[in-house]
């Protein structure tokens, strides 16, 4: 039989929907689907060609174990036992910290989550890494210190505002908001609208700003100041806002007088009439802000959310109509872990904390693993990502992963990863699964799309959720499952629910393994491990999403979880599950005083300490290493690791070494020449382009090559340039921050 299914893209974190033509269980076909309400029809080149992603060369059919420099196929019985004894083992006698769970930040499914970090705390232990700390910790750990939780981050509300500010952001490739491509080419066509970006490099998006203020690299967080001290200067600060919501101002607001804002411009390499030019503008429209890499990834990164936060504060755009919003959520990417809580663990090693919404970050796990520490880390378990083409510094990682004791990697590939792990477990794809995400991109309504499987998964493969499942129960970490609780689970769902919650009141260990009691009853007789939870999850829903999802029209009552579930599996395409109260954002502000905290007192030296002239001083380049490697260029010919087949990008320039005309006749090169760039971490060789694009100065490579395809190795591995240790204070890797030179080849 063939047929068109309703699915979605899952190759970046828009999710757009999708339409597949399945043909004897072979997706043959990719279109936009028009039926899905975020993104109608929105879809880029990258979701067209999803079937490279499912359907790579590499792909893993059965369990492997490692044997000498090899692997050798055993049965998932096998490779649970031996994983699990493994486990109890290191666990007994080196204690929980010795475990650590990597995982939970691919771009199609966040389930598996909810398992992993089940079986880990039954474990004992809190070591959870993802890419959220890879590149949100800074930020995450400010919208919690100033917004009252780690996952309280504040969107733009762009389809309301006048103005929209895109800092470090290049959304023309990178998306990052729904339909962010006809969102852009909206503002920039409205003469009553405008686009204005930050930015050192004519992005894609620069160019079609009305306003394109190219900053310096690496002076962000000064120029944000500046800005700050320069509205207040003007006195065109949102006085009235302030007074009602924002708390804490008398304290930081001595570190804006006698700030010399012409200097700071000048070393930002800007013209002050410009700068002041956007301050009035933000001072007289409703506007938002849409920070993301450059400013994230960048030098100064949790200095610079923090600024840029306090000018929204100063401006009065948060948890307002147009402004930056905090969105209603199906479920919280993520949990609040407040560092100043005895009971959160730091790292042993570096001493870092999970800021970003419990995750610690990726960038210091070698150092976890390398150490003579009794708790360093000695057993990871590593789900949907690729570390070792992911993160940071691919030397660091090679050589701390051959130091475990226990190494699991679970994954549709035989990745660069897989290729260090004791044992391999092949997973199911997004495609074969039922799986979803929890990104909160739109206000006020609230999305949500659970994808189901739309071909059959050939071979003994098993959703990750099923994986973490079947280990609990080898570890003992599930209670004995009463029959009739199983018998149930074969009948009506609220039947079920009433049988499964009298069970649990008198089984202690019930509640904290209820994920993988879901998998093992319902999910066995629907074949999968994250259906039920996202059952589960709809019945237990807090009250907050309970109210939203009755202004989405889903009545209240006992039933409404299972209403909302069940609409959910007649909608394919995703609908809107909730709506937020627009006119009451500010309840959803958590902090103590119920206000936005502007005071971080672990940033007021450095945040008061910044000027013009320490900042001239530390960006003076040095001779060994005199540009600035950008780590992580967005283009469209790039979706992180997961096309690995090279074939998608038939005919296209997709990875190369681009810099400015300027350092190319410089250096005697011209574009095509085959050019060496290195830095602390490394060297690696690849074609130059030449493009005004680039600022000068500076050199641009994209992420998401040096995979390594049927033994031939596509592109440059941009992480063997970069150093896990060339970090933030709370790990971010300053990925768009990187001195080095370019050396001519030949």
């Amino acid at each position: 039989m063939s047929e068109w299914k309703k699915t979605g893209c899952v190759l970046c974190a828009q999710n757009c929907g999708l339409e597949v033509y399945v043909e004897s269980n072979r997706i043959t076909k990719v279109k936009p689907d028009r039926d899905n309400p975020r993104s109608q029809g929105y879809v880029c080149r990258k979701g067209l060609n999803v079937m490279y992603h499912q359907y790579p060369g590499d792909r893993l059919t059965e369990p492997l174990k490692r044997v000498g420099d090899g692997f050798e196929p055993i049965t998932w019985g096998e490779a649970i036992g031996e994983i699990a004894d493994k486990m109890k083992s290191l666990v007994g006698e080196h204690g929980p910290r010795s475990l650590a769970y990597m995982g939970g930040g691919a771009q199609g499914g966040h389930f598996e989550v909810a398992f992993a970090l089940s079986l880990l705390r039954a474990m004992g232990s809190q070591y959870y890494y993802s890419s959220a700390g890879q590149e949100f910790s800074g930020s995450w750990w400010v919208f919690g210190r100033m917004l009252g939780k780690q996952y309280n981050v504040a969107i733009p509300h762009e389809h309301a505002a006048q103005m929209l500010v895109g800092w470090g952001w290049n959304g023309m490739m990178s998306h990052q908001m729904p339909q962010a491509r006809k969102v852009l080419k909206g503002f920039s066509k409205d003469s009553e609208r405008l686009l204005v970006v930050v930015d050192p490099r004519k992005s894609e998006t620069a160019a079609i700003a009305d306003i394109h203020l190219a900053v310096r690299p690496g002076t962000d967080a000064l120029l944000a100041k500046a800005m700050i001290a320069l509205i207040l200067h003007e006195g065109w600060e949102n006085k009235g806002y302030m007074e009602q919501h924002v708390a804490g101002w008398e304290q930081i607001s001595p570190w804006f007088e006698d700030f010399d804002i012409k200097a700071a411009i000048k070393v930002c390499d800007l013209d002050y009439d410009p700068v002041r030019e956007v301050c009035r503008l933000m001072t007289t429209n409703r506007w938002c802000i849409h920070p993301d890499l450059g400013i994230y990834m960048g030098r100064n990164s949790t200095l610079n959310s923090y600024f840029l936060s306090i000018l929204g504060a100063v401006c009065g755009l948060f948890c307002v109509s147009g402004g930056n919003v905090i969105p209603g959520m199906v479920m919280p990417m993520g949990f609040h872990a407040d560092e100043r809580n005895p009971k959160i663990w730091r790292t042993v090693a570096t001493d870092m904390p999970p800021a970003a919404a419990g995750s610690f970050p990726p960038n210091v796990m070698p150092e976890e693993i390398l150490n003579d520490h009794p708790d360093r880390l000695r057993a990871v378990l590593i789900s949907a990502c690729n570390p070792l083409r992911s993160y940071a510094d691919t030397g660091a990682f090679e050589a701390a992963f051959k130091q475990l004791d226990l190494l699991v990697v679970n994954d549709i590939v035989m990745s660069e990863t897989a290729r260090l792990a004791h044992y391999v477990l092949p997973c199911r794809t997004f495609y074969e699964s039922w799986d979803g995400t929890f990104f909160p991109w739109t206000y006020p309504k609230v999305y949500f799309q659970m994808r189901g499987p739309v071909v059959e998964s050939e071979g003994p493969r098993l959703e990750a959720s099923q994986i973490f499942t079947i280990l609990a129960d080898k570890l003992g970490l599930v209670p004995d499952i009463p029959d009739d609780l199983h018998q149930a689970a074969e009948g009506d769902r609220l039947a079920f629910g009433a049988k499964l919650m009298q069970w649990a009141a008198s089984e202690p260990r019930a509640m904290k393994s209820m994920p993988f009691v879901l998998a093992k009853t319902l999910g066995r007789v629907w074949n999968s491990a994250a259906l039920p939870a996202l059952w589960g999850m709809l019945m237990t829903a807090p009250e907050a999403f309970r109210k939203n999802a009755a202004m989405a029209g889903f009545e209240p009552g006992m039933d409404q979880g299972d209403r909302i579930f069940q609409a959910l599996m007649d909608n394919p395409q995703g609908l809107w599950v909730g709506e937020v109260d627009p006119d009451g954002n500010m309840a959803a502000v958590k902090t103590a005083s119920g206000k936005i905290e502007v005071y971080i007192p672990e940033l007021a030296a450095s945040a008061k300490g910044i000027n013009a002239e320490t900042e001239q001083e530390q960006l003076i380049p040095s001779q060994e290493f005199p540009m600035i490697l950008n780590a992580g260029r967005h283009m469209d010919y790039n979706a992180n690791t997961l096309m690995r087949n090279p074939e998608w990008n038939r005919g296209k320039r997709a990875c190369t070494v681009a810099v400015h005309p300027d350092d190319a006749a410089r250096l005697g090169l011209s574009d095509g020449h085959s050019v060496r760039v290195v830095t602390e971490a490394g060297e690696a060789v690849g074609d130059l382009q030449v493009s005004r694009q680039v600022r000068q100065g500076t050199v641009l490579i994209p992420h998401g090559f040096g995979l390594n395809y049927e033994g031939e190795t596509y592109g440059i591995n941009v992480n063997r340039l970069t150093k896990n240790t060339h970090r933030d204070p709370l790990g971010t890797p300053l990925h768009r921050y990187v001195p080095c030179r370019l050396e001519r080849v030949g």
